[in-house]
């Protein structure tokens, strides 16, 4: 990467009238407001769609896109909606917050009606089914069997839809051809609306850089039609799960539930499952940053029946046979490895074996004197982060960071009333030696912790946090593009 800035916002966070962002018009003024505040990169979180939690780590699928956030403005000017009919929709009454409860309520009869609406016989739509008909069919089927079965996880269905038995699937299929339709066009929806997005991003100099989970959700289509990819016993339930050990941000750690991968069956069919996930995300983005990346070196396996993270171990990941694999299939695609977590030897030399740039948190610099993540002691090859999604908001953490951590913070950056802190912090991110320099929305527009996207360990509370309309202003630009450019990113 070039020496640059961009930005953290995800899709959800957007200002819309309809309670959550969308591809529409505000993605586009976004991108505009990029342009004009001198960045190079709008990072957004992982875009499939959510499942538990509402955690877009939890998705259904790898490869399908959030319906959520498919453009109800642009349905009305395709004539499949009416305003009227999004108008009289409740979506949660707060403008700066997702319902998540809500939008489930209220999006999918809306969307059932453009579909009922919609012409399926169009060229761009046939060729988008045969264009998908990797993932597509599993994926639409498996949301109609999700209906079904009462919204229950795929581990709780009947025997022959859990275990996939060949002639149930054709039953299945013909007796929900209609609702298999209806997921596929909402797939059609969404990736021509992100494609147009992309496109106007794009052609005002903003990449854009898409997050890639290291794990998949227990209750996606990913598991359920890849059982031999994952830690099953013979029912296909988790053996063994995901998560980390007690850290900075648990003292039980996480628990996160993600089956685990059976490395040894992927390593001997060349790591297909995971080459079809990154070759999706490389549609869809410019750059896109791989979650977890310790886990490739050591990963924490816990028994699926322990409630806490506790009593897990390390195990030893498939290493550089898999990096190597990766980046020699997608020689030329920028990827960004997310480092964070336990830092052991064998994630450093993996790390640095692969050639990728990690990522550098500056909340993470002043909890000792000698920190990795004092921005001296970076090389360029990395991405200097403010604070990521799962951190608090940079005023936040000011507010509740340790008093030594603070004033290590103030002597080291120089930081002053004047100024402001917070923008303190922010010219010391933009000044490291880091090619690549992120930070929130939130952080720009000087929002506390309520403005929080993730606090991990917490089940609820999350993912919710969404820009007022108003926020976006020239004299922010104009402020973002002169710290920019004084520090030739």
């Amino acid at each position: 990467m070039k020496r640059s800035a961009g930005i953290l916002m995800p899709i959800s966070s957007l200002p819309s009238p309809y309670g959550i962002g969308t591809l529409g018009k505000a993605a586009c003024r976004f991108a505009d407001f990029l342009k004009k505040a001198g960045q190079t990169y709008w990072q957004v979180l992982p875009v499939g769609q959510t499942g538990f939690g509402d955690s877009p780590y939890q998705s259904f699928s790898s490869f399908a896109g959030n319906p959520y956030f498919i453009d109800l403005e642009q349905l009305i000017a395709d004539g499949l909606l009416t305003k009227a009919e999004c108008d009289a929709t409740d979506f949660g009454s707060a403008a700066d917050r997702a319902d998540y409860g809500k939008l489930y309520r209220a999006r999918y009869p809306l969307l059932e009606t453009a579909f009922s609406r919609a012409d399926l016989d169009t060229p761009a739509y046939l060729a988008f089914l045969q264009d998908n008909a990797g993932w597509l069919p599993d994926y639409a089927l498996f949301m109609a069997l999700k209906e079904h079965f009462d919204g229950k996880p795929w581990t709780d269905w009947d025997e022959d839809a859990r275990m996939r038995k060949p002639e149930a699937l054709v039953c299945y299929r013909e007796t929900f051809q209609n609702r298999v339709s209806f997921y596929q066009f909402l797939q059609y929806l969404f990736y021509t609306q992100w494609a147009a997005f992309k496109k106007y991003a794009n052609d005002r100099g903003i990449s854009l850089i898409g997050d890639v989970p290291i794990y998949v959700s227990a209750d996606s289509v990913d598991v359920w039609a890849n059982p031999d990819e994952f830690e099953l016993d013979e029912a296909r339930r988790p053996v063994n799960i995901a998560g980390v050990p007690p850290d900075y941000f648990s003292e039980d750690g996480q628990r996160w539930g993600n089956p685990l991968y059976r490395w040894d069956r992927m390593k001997e069919n060349g790591y297909r499952f995971w080459i079809e996930r990154i070759g999706a995300a490389s549609r869809l983005f410019d750059c896109i940053r791989i979650d977890h990346f310790r886990g490739f070196a050591s990963y924490w396996s816990i028994p699926a029946s322990e409630p806490t993270a506790r009593n897990g171990k390390w195990v030893k990941g498939p290493g550089m046979d898999f990096i190597g694999a990766i980046t020699s299939w997608f020689s030329g695609f920028p990827i960004i490895a997310e480092d964070l977590g336990v830092l052991t030897d064998d994630v450093k030399d993996l790390l640095k074996e692969s050639g990728l740039p990690g990522m550098k948190v500056l909340q993470f610099a002043f909890d000792a004197d000698d920190s990795d993540y004092l921005p001296h002691r970076y090389e360029r090859n990395c991405v200097c982060y403010l604070g990521t999604h799962d951190n608090d908001t940079t005023r936040g953490w000011l507010a509740t960071a340790s008093r030594k951590a603070k004033e290590r913070a103030k002597k080291y950056f120089g930081l002053n009333r004047s100024e402001g802190f917070l923008w303190g912090m922010i010219r010391g991110g933009m000044a490291s030696p880091a090619d690549l320099f992120i930070a929130q929305m939130q952080d720009y527009l000087n929002l506390g912790s309520d403005c929080r996207m993730n606090a991990p360990g917490a089940a609820q509370g999350n993912w919710g946090w969404r820009m007022r309309p108003d926020a976006l202003t020239p004299e922010l630009a104009r402020k973002i593009r002169q710290m920019t450019k004084r520090y030739g990113r």
